[in-house]
Protein backbone atom coordinates (compact mmCIF):
# COMPACT_ATOMS: atom_id res chain seq x y z
CA UNK A 1 0.00 0.00 0.00
CA UNK A 2 -0.51 1.51 0.13
CA UNK A 3 1.93 4.88 -1.21
CA UNK A 4 2.18 8.94 -0.93
CA UNK A 5 6.02 12.11 -2.91
CA UNK A 6 8.68 15.62 -3.49
CA UNK A 7 11.14 16.33 -5.85
CA UNK A 8 13.18 19.36 -6.96
CA UNK A 9 11.62 21.61 -9.59
CA UNK A 10 13.18 22.66 -12.37
CA UNK A 11 11.49 26.30 -12.81
CA UNK A 12 12.77 27.35 -15.70
CA UNK A 13 10.58 24.12 -17.35
CA UNK A 14 7.87 24.37 -14.89
CA UNK A 15 7.15 28.00 -15.79
CA UNK A 16 6.32 26.50 -19.71
CA UNK A 17 4.16 23.75 -18.27
CA UNK A 18 0.65 24.39 -18.75
CA UNK A 19 -1.78 23.44 -15.43
CA UNK A 20 -4.98 23.38 -17.73
CA UNK A 21 -4.86 19.19 -17.75
CA UNK A 22 -2.54 19.31 -14.20
CA UNK A 23 -4.79 17.33 -11.26
CA UNK A 24 -1.32 16.90 -9.29
CA UNK A 25 0.79 19.83 -8.37
CA UNK A 26 3.68 18.23 -10.66
CA UNK A 27 6.85 18.61 -9.90
CA UNK A 28 9.59 18.60 -12.54
CA UNK A 29 12.63 15.52 -12.54
CA UNK A 30 16.03 16.32 -11.47
CA UNK A 31 18.77 14.74 -13.28
CA UNK A 32 19.54 11.51 -11.07
CA UNK A 33 17.69 9.56 -8.75
CA UNK A 34 18.90 11.57 -5.51
CA UNK A 35 17.41 14.52 -6.85
CA UNK A 36 14.70 13.27 -8.14
CA UNK A 37 13.62 12.21 -4.73
CA UNK A 38 15.12 14.85 -2.43
CA UNK A 39 12.69 17.17 -0.85
CA UNK A 40 13.64 21.09 -0.51
CA UNK A 41 13.17 21.87 3.21
CA UNK A 42 14.50 23.66 6.12
CA UNK A 43 12.49 21.26 8.72
CA UNK A 44 14.72 18.21 10.31
CA UNK A 45 13.93 14.72 8.86
CA UNK A 46 12.06 12.39 10.38
CA UNK A 47 13.77 8.48 10.46
CA UNK A 48 11.77 5.27 10.81
CA UNK A 49 12.98 3.07 13.42
CA UNK A 50 15.10 1.23 10.98
CA UNK A 51 17.01 4.35 10.13
CA UNK A 52 20.11 3.01 11.69
CA UNK A 53 19.83 -0.51 10.17
CA UNK A 54 19.53 1.13 6.47
CA UNK A 55 23.02 3.17 7.54
CA UNK A 56 24.77 0.56 8.80
CA UNK A 57 24.22 -1.54 5.19
CA UNK A 58 25.65 1.23 3.65
CA UNK A 59 22.08 2.56 2.11
CA UNK A 60 22.81 5.98 0.47
CA UNK A 61 20.32 8.34 2.48
CA UNK A 62 18.17 10.84 0.72
CA UNK A 63 15.19 13.12 2.22
CA UNK A 64 11.70 12.08 1.59
CA UNK A 65 8.80 13.31 2.01
CA UNK A 66 10.06 14.78 5.52
CA UNK A 67 11.75 11.38 6.04
CA UNK A 68 15.11 10.28 5.79
CA UNK A 69 14.81 6.87 3.40
CA UNK A 70 16.85 4.71 1.71
CA UNK A 71 17.65 5.47 -2.18
CA UNK A 72 20.07 1.88 -2.91
CA UNK A 73 22.03 -0.10 -0.83
CA UNK A 74 26.07 -0.46 -1.65
CA UNK A 75 26.85 -0.55 -4.95
CA UNK A 76 23.81 -2.09 -5.79
CA UNK A 77 22.24 -0.11 -8.88
CA UNK A 78 18.46 1.01 -9.02
CA UNK A 79 18.07 -1.16 -12.62
CA UNK A 80 19.88 -4.52 -10.43
CA UNK A 81 17.94 -4.06 -7.56
CA UNK A 82 14.68 -3.53 -9.41
CA UNK A 83 15.17 -6.89 -11.56
CA UNK A 84 16.16 -8.43 -8.32
CA UNK A 85 12.21 -8.21 -6.82
CA UNK A 86 10.90 -8.93 -10.39
CA UNK A 87 12.86 -12.13 -9.85
CA UNK A 88 13.65 -13.25 -6.37
CA UNK A 89 12.83 -10.93 -3.38
CA UNK A 90 13.31 -7.34 -1.97
CA UNK A 91 12.46 -6.15 1.06
CA UNK A 92 11.39 -2.30 1.60
CA UNK A 93 11.05 0.02 4.58
CA UNK A 94 7.01 1.10 3.67
CA UNK A 95 4.24 3.52 4.87
CA UNK A 96 2.72 3.91 8.14
CA UNK A 97 -0.20 2.46 10.35
CA UNK A 98 -3.00 3.74 12.55
CA UNK A 99 -5.37 1.35 14.42
CA UNK A 100 -9.41 3.11 14.01
CA UNK A 101 -11.39 1.29 16.50
CA UNK A 102 -14.51 2.00 18.41
CA UNK A 103 -18.88 0.62 18.07
CA UNK A 104 -19.20 3.06 14.79
CA UNK A 105 -15.59 2.64 13.11
CA UNK A 106 -17.30 0.81 9.97
CA UNK A 107 -19.74 3.97 9.86
CA UNK A 108 -17.02 6.50 10.68
CA UNK A 109 -14.45 5.40 7.77
CA UNK A 110 -17.37 4.60 5.41
CA UNK A 111 -17.65 8.69 5.86
CA UNK A 112 -14.29 9.05 5.00
CA UNK A 113 -13.99 7.21 2.30
CA UNK A 114 -16.57 5.44 -1.07
CA UNK A 115 -15.41 2.06 0.66
CA UNK A 116 -17.87 -0.45 1.15
CA UNK A 117 -16.32 -1.85 4.43
CA UNK A 118 -19.55 -3.03 5.90
CA UNK A 119 -19.53 -6.45 3.67
CA UNK A 120 -15.86 -6.25 3.53
CA UNK A 121 -15.27 -9.90 4.83
CA UNK A 122 -12.74 -9.58 8.30
CA UNK A 123 -9.59 -9.88 8.34
CA UNK A 124 -8.99 -8.54 4.56
CA UNK A 125 -8.03 -5.30 2.92
CA UNK A 126 -8.94 -3.05 0.23
CA UNK A 127 -7.54 0.14 -1.24
CA UNK A 128 -9.42 3.37 -0.79
CA UNK A 129 -9.15 6.86 -0.58
CA UNK A 130 -9.89 9.52 1.98
CA UNK A 131 -11.46 12.40 0.56
CA UNK A 132 -11.70 16.08 0.83
CA UNK A 133 -15.20 18.05 0.64
CA UNK A 134 -14.83 18.51 -3.17
CA UNK A 135 -14.10 14.68 -3.67
CA UNK A 136 -10.21 15.26 -3.93
CA UNK A 137 -7.97 12.36 -2.70
CA UNK A 138 -6.42 13.41 0.18
CA UNK A 139 -4.28 10.16 0.82
CA UNK A 140 -4.71 7.07 -0.72
CA UNK A 141 -4.92 3.79 1.92
CA UNK A 142 -5.03 0.69 2.46
CA UNK A 143 -7.55 -0.51 4.82
CA UNK A 144 -7.78 -4.37 6.91
CA UNK A 145 -10.84 -4.92 8.65
CA UNK A 146 -10.35 -7.32 11.44
CA UNK A 147 -13.86 -7.01 12.97
CA UNK A 148 -16.98 -4.83 12.53
CA UNK A 149 -15.31 -2.44 15.20
CA UNK A 150 -11.47 -3.17 14.95
CA UNK A 151 -9.62 -1.62 11.53
CA UNK A 152 -5.69 -1.17 10.92
CA UNK A 153 -5.48 1.65 8.03
CA UNK A 154 -2.02 1.74 6.84
CA UNK A 155 -1.19 5.69 5.15
CA UNK A 156 1.78 7.31 3.34
CA UNK A 157 4.14 8.99 5.07
CA UNK A 158 4.60 11.95 3.52
CA UNK A 159 0.96 13.07 3.91
CA UNK A 160 1.07 11.90 7.78
CA UNK A 161 0.53 15.17 9.40
CA UNK A 162 -2.02 15.80 6.75
CA UNK A 163 -3.83 12.38 7.31
CA UNK A 164 -3.73 12.60 11.10
CA UNK A 165 -5.25 16.08 11.34
CA UNK A 166 -7.75 15.05 9.22
CA UNK A 167 -8.43 12.13 11.49
CA UNK A 168 -8.45 14.22 14.34
CA UNK A 169 -10.68 16.65 12.85
CA UNK A 170 -13.51 13.89 11.95
CA UNK A 171 -13.03 11.85 14.80
CA UNK A 172 -14.17 14.79 17.48
CA UNK A 173 -16.98 15.95 14.71
CA UNK A 174 -18.54 12.54 14.47
CA UNK A 175 -18.14 11.52 18.45
CA UNK A 176 -19.94 14.71 19.27
CA UNK A 177 -22.77 14.22 16.99
CA UNK A 178 -25.76 12.60 17.81
CA UNK A 179 -26.81 9.68 15.53
CA UNK A 180 -23.51 9.21 14.35
CA UNK A 181 -20.31 8.62 17.27
CA UNK A 182 -22.11 10.14 19.87
CA UNK A 183 -22.38 6.83 22.32
CA UNK A 184 -20.94 4.51 19.86
CA UNK A 185 -17.18 7.06 19.71
CA UNK A 186 -14.68 6.03 17.39
CA UNK A 187 -11.09 5.89 18.67
CA UNK A 188 -7.51 6.13 16.61
CA UNK A 189 -4.03 4.91 17.75
CA UNK A 190 -0.69 6.16 15.34
CA UNK A 191 1.26 3.02 16.01
CA UNK A 192 4.72 4.89 16.61
CA UNK A 193 7.48 3.47 15.79
CA UNK A 194 6.03 0.09 14.47
CA UNK A 195 8.30 -1.23 11.52
CA UNK A 196 6.44 -1.55 8.38
CA UNK A 197 8.30 -3.50 5.68
CA UNK A 198 6.75 -4.75 2.31
CA UNK A 199 8.60 -8.26 1.32
CA UNK A 200 8.05 -8.06 -2.61
CA UNK A 201 8.77 -10.76 -5.22
CA UNK A 202 8.20 -14.49 -6.74
CA UNK A 203 9.84 -16.04 -3.75
CA UNK A 204 8.36 -13.65 -0.97
CA UNK A 205 6.20 -16.52 0.45
CA UNK A 206 9.07 -19.08 0.41
CA UNK A 207 11.04 -16.77 2.88
CA UNK A 208 8.52 -16.37 5.37
CA UNK A 209 7.47 -19.82 5.37
CA UNK A 210 10.84 -20.90 6.27
CA UNK A 211 10.58 -18.42 9.49
CA UNK A 212 7.18 -19.25 10.71
CA UNK A 213 4.77 -22.14 10.98
CA UNK A 214 1.84 -20.35 9.83
CA UNK A 215 0.84 -21.86 6.58
CA UNK A 216 1.02 -18.65 4.04
CA UNK A 217 -1.20 -20.52 1.07
CA UNK A 218 -3.78 -19.87 3.03
CA UNK A 219 -3.46 -16.00 2.89
CA UNK A 220 -4.65 -14.84 -0.59
CA UNK A 221 -3.90 -11.56 -1.88
CA UNK A 222 -6.07 -9.03 -0.33
CA UNK A 223 -6.29 -11.01 2.95
CA UNK A 224 -4.36 -10.57 6.14
CA UNK A 225 -3.59 -12.37 9.70
CA UNK A 226 -1.37 -12.14 13.08
CA UNK A 227 1.30 -14.24 12.34
CA UNK A 228 4.08 -15.86 14.57
CA UNK A 229 7.34 -14.90 13.57
CA UNK A 230 9.97 -16.43 16.19
CA UNK A 231 7.98 -15.88 18.55
CA UNK A 232 6.66 -12.45 18.15
CA UNK A 233 2.87 -11.47 17.11
CA UNK A 234 3.06 -9.61 13.58
CA UNK A 235 0.26 -8.41 11.25
CA UNK A 236 0.81 -9.55 8.10
CA UNK A 237 -1.24 -8.32 4.60
CA UNK A 238 -0.34 -10.24 1.22
CA UNK A 239 -0.48 -7.68 -1.23
CA UNK A 240 1.78 -4.52 -1.96
CA UNK A 241 3.11 -1.85 -4.23
CA UNK A 242 5.06 -3.88 -6.87
CA UNK A 243 2.58 -6.01 -8.72
CA UNK A 244 4.53 -9.10 -7.27
CA UNK A 245 3.41 -11.50 -5.16
CA UNK A 246 4.30 -10.15 -1.41
CA UNK A 247 3.73 -8.64 1.89
CA UNK A 248 3.21 -6.15 4.52
CA UNK A 249 4.74 -7.08 7.55
CA UNK A 250 4.04 -4.98 10.53
CA UNK A 251 6.01 -5.17 13.83
CA UNK A 252 6.40 -4.08 17.42
CA UNK A 253 9.22 -1.43 17.93
CA UNK A 254 10.99 -3.56 19.94
CA UNK A 255 11.34 -6.03 17.69
CA UNK A 256 11.39 -4.11 14.09
CA UNK A 257 15.18 -4.69 13.81
CA UNK A 258 15.63 -7.86 15.19
CA UNK A 259 12.91 -9.49 12.43
CA UNK A 260 13.70 -7.00 10.07
CA UNK A 261 17.72 -8.49 10.22
CA UNK A 262 15.63 -12.19 10.24
CA UNK A 263 13.76 -11.61 6.77
CA UNK A 264 16.71 -9.90 5.13
CA UNK A 265 18.72 -13.27 4.47
CA UNK A 266 19.78 -13.80 1.19
CA UNK A 267 17.97 -13.94 -1.24
CA UNK A 268 16.09 -11.44 -0.21
CA UNK A 269 17.92 -7.76 -1.06
CA UNK A 270 17.22 -4.59 0.39
CA UNK A 271 15.59 -2.50 -1.79
CA UNK A 272 15.31 1.61 -1.38
CA UNK A 273 13.24 4.62 -3.32
CA UNK A 274 14.51 4.25 -6.72
CA UNK A 275 13.51 0.53 -7.59
CA UNK A 276 10.57 1.31 -5.74
CA UNK A 277 9.31 3.98 -8.08
CA UNK A 278 9.99 1.98 -11.42
CA UNK A 279 8.24 -1.19 -9.87
CA UNK A 280 5.04 0.28 -8.78
CA UNK A 281 5.16 2.64 -12.35
CA UNK A 282 5.11 -0.92 -14.57
CA UNK A 283 2.31 -2.22 -11.97
CA UNK A 284 0.24 1.11 -12.86
CA UNK A 285 0.11 2.49 -9.52
CA UNK A 286 -0.35 5.66 -8.69
CA UNK A 287 2.37 8.27 -6.19
CA UNK A 288 0.92 10.45 -4.40
CA UNK A 289 2.35 14.13 -5.20
CA UNK A 290 2.81 12.80 -8.57
CA UNK A 291 -0.21 11.15 -9.90
CA UNK A 292 -2.62 11.77 -7.04
CA UNK A 293 -3.47 15.02 -5.05
CA UNK A 294 -6.06 16.95 -3.77
CA UNK A 295 -7.48 18.19 -6.64
CA UNK A 296 -7.88 15.09 -8.23
CA UNK A 297 -10.93 12.86 -7.94
CA UNK A 298 -10.99 9.45 -7.60
CA UNK A 299 -12.76 9.08 -11.12
CA UNK A 300 -10.20 11.02 -12.69
CA UNK A 301 -7.78 9.14 -11.32
CA UNK A 302 -9.37 5.85 -12.54
CA UNK A 303 -10.20 4.84 -9.06
CA UNK A 304 -13.66 4.79 -9.82
CA UNK A 305 -13.53 0.75 -8.56
CA UNK A 306 -12.61 1.57 -4.90
CA UNK A 307 -16.77 3.12 -4.75
CA UNK A 308 -18.12 0.31 -3.39
CA UNK A 309 -21.76 -0.32 -4.98
CA UNK A 310 -24.03 0.72 -2.40
CA UNK A 311 -21.76 4.13 -1.83
CA UNK A 312 -22.54 4.89 -6.16
CA UNK A 313 -26.02 4.15 -5.30
CA UNK A 314 -26.30 6.29 -1.56
CA UNK A 315 -23.61 8.30 -1.04
CA UNK A 316 -23.17 9.25 2.26
CA UNK A 317 -19.14 10.07 2.10
CA UNK A 318 -17.46 13.03 2.05
CA UNK A 319 -16.98 14.83 -1.31
CA UNK A 320 -19.99 12.44 -2.59
CA UNK A 321 -22.00 15.15 -4.25
CA UNK A 322 -18.95 15.95 -6.74
CA UNK A 323 -17.75 12.07 -7.08
CA UNK A 324 -21.32 10.79 -7.52
CA UNK A 325 -22.01 13.60 -10.40
CA UNK A 326 -18.75 12.75 -11.89
CA UNK A 327 -20.05 8.96 -12.67
CA UNK A 328 -22.87 10.14 -13.85
CA UNK A 329 -21.88 12.66 -16.12
CA UNK A 330 -18.32 11.93 -16.76
CA UNK A 331 -15.07 14.13 -16.49
CA UNK A 332 -12.58 16.12 -18.84
CA UNK A 333 -9.44 14.55 -18.14
CA UNK A 334 -8.54 11.02 -17.37
CA UNK A 335 -5.21 9.09 -15.95
CA UNK A 336 -3.92 6.79 -18.46
CA UNK A 337 -0.52 4.90 -19.39
CA UNK A 338 1.65 5.54 -22.09
CA UNK A 339 4.55 4.20 -24.02
CA UNK A 340 7.56 6.65 -25.57
CA UNK A 341 9.69 4.45 -27.72
CA UNK A 342 12.17 7.23 -28.74
CA UNK A 343 12.70 9.31 -25.22
CA UNK A 344 11.91 8.63 -21.57
CA UNK A 345 9.08 11.05 -20.88
CA UNK A 346 9.81 12.58 -17.27
CA UNK A 347 6.73 14.47 -14.48
CA UNK A 348 5.05 17.68 -16.34
CA UNK A 349 6.15 16.72 -20.02
CA UNK A 350 3.24 17.93 -22.25
CA UNK A 351 1.10 15.84 -24.26
CA UNK A 352 -0.25 17.13 -27.66
CA UNK A 353 -2.70 15.73 -30.05
CA UNK A 354 -1.11 14.18 -33.20
CA UNK A 355 -3.89 16.08 -35.56
CA UNK A 356 -3.16 19.08 -33.56
CA UNK A 357 0.77 19.54 -32.52
CA UNK A 358 -0.12 22.77 -30.83
CA UNK A 359 -3.20 22.08 -28.52
CA UNK A 360 -1.65 20.28 -25.03
CA UNK A 361 -4.44 17.86 -24.46
CA UNK A 362 -2.44 16.44 -21.27
CA UNK A 363 0.44 16.17 -18.92
CA UNK A 364 2.82 13.27 -17.97
CA UNK A 365 3.27 12.95 -14.06
CA UNK A 366 5.21 9.47 -13.84
CA UNK A 367 7.85 8.59 -16.21
CA UNK A 368 10.80 5.96 -16.27
CA UNK A 369 12.73 3.69 -19.02
CA UNK A 370 10.82 0.17 -17.77
CA UNK A 371 13.90 -2.12 -17.12
CA UNK A 372 11.36 -4.89 -17.49
CA UNK A 373 10.26 -4.12 -20.92
CA UNK A 374 12.82 -2.48 -22.10
CA UNK A 375 10.83 0.72 -23.16
CA UNK A 376 9.88 3.70 -21.85
CA UNK A 377 6.89 4.34 -20.04
CA UNK A 378 5.12 6.83 -18.34
CA UNK A 379 1.04 7.70 -16.53
CA UNK A 380 -0.33 11.51 -16.94
CA UNK A 381 -3.64 13.07 -17.05
CA UNK A 382 -5.33 13.33 -20.92
CA UNK A 383 -8.26 14.88 -22.07
CA UNK A 384 -11.34 13.01 -22.07
CA UNK A 385 -11.97 11.53 -25.67
CA UNK A 386 -8.11 11.03 -26.27
CA UNK A 387 -8.26 8.32 -23.85
CA UNK A 388 -8.75 5.41 -25.16
CA UNK A 389 -5.89 2.63 -25.45
CA UNK A 390 -4.40 2.52 -28.80
CA UNK A 391 -4.59 6.02 -29.18
CA UNK A 392 -1.62 8.21 -30.87
CA UNK A 393 0.01 11.25 -28.94
CA UNK A 394 2.64 13.59 -29.01
CA UNK A 395 4.48 14.22 -25.98
CA UNK A 396 7.30 17.03 -24.82
CA UNK A 397 10.68 15.36 -24.16
CA UNK A 398 13.42 17.40 -24.52
CA UNK A 399 11.85 20.37 -26.63
CA UNK A 400 11.43 17.50 -29.09
CA UNK A 401 7.65 15.83 -29.96
CA UNK A 402 7.89 11.95 -29.79
CA UNK A 403 6.01 9.76 -30.59
CA UNK A 404 4.14 8.06 -28.27
CA UNK A 405 0.41 5.99 -27.16
CA UNK A 406 -1.84 5.26 -24.88
CA UNK A 407 -1.83 1.52 -22.91
CA UNK A 408 -3.50 0.07 -20.83
CA UNK A 409 -2.07 -0.44 -17.13
CA UNK A 410 -0.64 -2.36 -15.14
CA UNK A 411 2.29 -2.24 -18.39
CA UNK A 412 3.61 -5.64 -16.52
CA UNK A 413 1.00 -8.18 -15.77
CA UNK A 414 0.57 -8.19 -11.60
CA UNK A 415 1.61 -11.96 -10.20
CA UNK A 416 -0.62 -11.55 -7.06
CA UNK A 417 -1.13 -14.98 -5.13
CA UNK A 418 -5.22 -16.00 -5.43
CA UNK A 419 -5.08 -19.49 -4.29
CA UNK A 420 -3.12 -22.60 -5.84
CA UNK A 421 -4.86 -23.20 -9.62
CA UNK A 422 -7.53 -26.87 -9.72
CA UNK A 423 -5.81 -29.52 -10.17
Amino acid sequence: MTSMAAVQLSRTIASRVSTKFVGPNVPLHGITLARRFATATDAPLRKTILHDYHVANQAKMVPFAGYSMPLQYGTVGQIASHNHVRQSVGLFDVSHMVHISGPSATAFLEYLTPSSLSSLPEFSSTLSVLLNENGGIIDDTIISKHAPDVYYVVTNAGRRERDLAWFQEQIEKWNNEEGKGRGKEVNIEVLENWGLVALQGPKAAEVLQNISSFDFTSLVFGRSAFVDITGIRCHVARGGYTGEDGFEISIPPEHTVNITELISKPPVQLTGLGARDSLRLEAGMCLYGNDLDETTSPVEAGLSWVIGKSRKEKGGFIGAETVLKQLKEGVTRRRVGFVIPEAPAREGAKIFAVDSPETQIGVVTSGIPSPTLGTNIAMGYIKHGHHKKGTKVLIDVRKKLRDAEVKGMPFVPTKYWKGAAPS
